[in-house]
């Protein structure tokens, strides 16, 4: 039988005191897919209110012509 593993929690990036801004076009990329699509919490690791606020900052760097909408 084989042993299985705990996985460890993911850690809140933010949380943790990095920030992300609108204007940090290579943090952003973090957070998006290679479609242009935001990544899930689950696979990004950040905490609902900081998933949010990534969010919210894409979308801003969107609308101002930073990143694409669609690659």
């Amino acid at each position: 039988m084989a042993e299985f593993r705990r996985k460890r929690k993911k850690i809140c990036q933010m949380c943790a005191g990095k920030s992300v801004d609108y204007k940090d076009v290579m943090i952003i990329n973090k957070y998006i897919s290679e479609k242009g699509k935001i990544l899930p919490r689950r696979m990004t690791g950040a905490c609902a209110k900081h998933q949010r606020h990534i969010a919210e900052q894409i979308k801003y760097a969107r609308f101002m012509a930073l990143i694409p909408f669609v690659k």
